[in-house]
C-alpha cells in the first residue's frame, strides 16, 4: 500500500531543510510528531530515507530518489483531485444546448458565451431546434438543456424563468407607425400581422395572437411559408407587422425597426433542464441565474 500523501509532503519539506526543528516549524507541527511521521513512512516503504544524528540529517540513496520523484507525482495527484472537484461542481464535460430560433438573436448566445468563458473545462455545443422538440429532447437526454420562449409543455423537465421581455412589433422603418415610440395594440391590428407558424411554436403563436383577440375588426394574420423567413420581404415593403419580443430590437435586419406595444404583457424565456439534475445541470442553472441578474433580464 502506498504511503499517505501527507507524510510524503512532510518528507519533502524535511528533504529541503535537512533539519527536523526547522522542518517542523515550517509545517506547523511539533518536532516529535514529524519524527514519528518519518519513522512510519520508512516502515511503510521498507527502507531508510534519512540518516540522523545529533547535528545533521542526510538523505539516503532511497531518500534522494524519493525527493526527486515525489513532487511530480504529487502534482499529478493534485490535478486529479482538482479534476474530480471540477466535475463534481459541473465545470467539466460536454454540454449540449438546444434553443428555439426566437431566442437565438440574443439570449442563447449570451448564455453559451458565459458558460464557455467561465468554465474552460466545458465543451459547449448549441443547436437551433423546433420549439416543441426541445423539452422532450431534454427529458430523454438527447440534449442537456434547452432555451425556449414561452411556458412550453413537457414532462420530465423543470423550467426556470430566464428572462422577461416586452412585446412589440417589427416593422419597416418607413412604416407610418414607426414614427411612434410606442404603438397601440388596436393600431397595430389594423395591419396584417405576421405570426410564426403555429406548428413551430404553438405557445408563442397563441400568446401573440391573443393580444389582438379583443380588437375590432378582427386582425388579419399572415403566416410565412417557412417558419424562419430570411427575406422578410413583406415586412420590408411595409405590408405587414410582426409581433416580436424586444430582443428583435438588438439584431434588426436592414430596413426594419422595432416598437413596443403599449399595455402588452411580457414574453418569457425559460431555461429547460431535466427533472433529475447532475452537477453539470446545476452549474448551468447557476450561471444562467447570475447572467440574468447581471443583464437585468428579470426584475430584482
Amino acid at each position: 500500500m502506498a504511503p499517505d500523501t501527507v507524510s510524503l509532503r512532510y518528507f519533502l519539506v524535511l528533504a529541503q531543510e535537512l533539519n527536523f526543528t526547522r522542518a517542523a516549524a515550517r509545517i506547523g507541527i511539533a518536532q516529535p510528531a514529524l519524527s514519528a511521521r518519518m519513522r512510519r513512512l520508512e516502515a511503510e516503504l521498507g527502507t531508510a530515507l534519512l540518516v540522523r544524528n545529533t547535528r545533521s540529517v542526510v538523505l539516503t540513496t532511497a531518500g534522494a530518489a524519493l525527493a526527486e520523484s515525489a513532487p511530480p507525482a504529487l502534482a499529478a495527484l493534485d490535478r486529479a483531485w482538482d479534476t474530480a472537484r471540477s466535475a463534481a461542481a459541473g465545470e467539466l464535460g460536454t454540454l449540449r444546448i438546444g434553443y428555439s430560433l426566437s431566442t437565438g438573436a440574443e439570449t442563447a448566445p449570451a448564455l453559451v458565451d458565459r458558460l464557455i468563458r467561465d468554465n474552460s473545462g466545458l465543451e459547449v455545443g448549441a443547436v437551433p431546434m423546433a420549439t416543441p422538440e426541445i423539452s422532450p429532447a431534454v427529458a430523454d437526454g438527447r440534449i442537456d438543456a434547452g432555451i425556449t420562449r414561452g411556458e412550453q409543455p413537457g414532462r420530465g423537465v423543470r423550467r426556470f424563468l430566464l428572462r422577461r421581455a416586452r412585446i412589440g412589433v417589427q416593422l419597416a422603418q418607413h412604416h407610418p407607425l414607426a414614427e411612434h415610440p410606442e404603438i397601440e395594440i388596436a393600431d397595430a391590428a389594423a395591419y396584417p400581422l405576421r405570426l410564426p407558424d403555429r406548428a413551430a411554436n404553438p405557445v408563442i403563436h397563441d400568446q401573440l395572437s391573443a393580444l389582438f383577440r379583443d380588437t375590432r375588426p378582427h386582425p388579419r394574420f399572415h403566416t410565412p411559408a417557412v417558419s424562419f423567413d430570411m427575406s422578410q420581404r413583406d415586412l420590408r415593403d411595409g405590408v405587414t407587422l410582426a409581433p416580436a419580443g424586444e430582443a428583435a430590437a438588438t439584431a434588426q435586419p436592414a430596413g426594419l425597426t422595432w416598437r413596443p406595444l403599449r399595455g402588452a404583457p411580457s414574453l418569457t424565456i425559460h431555461l429547460v433542464l431535466p427533472r433529475e439534475q447532475s452537477p453539470l445541470h446545476r452549474r448551468i442553472r447557476a450561471v444562467a441565474k447570475t447572467l440574468a441578474h447581471e443583464l437585468h433580464w428579470l426584475p430584482d
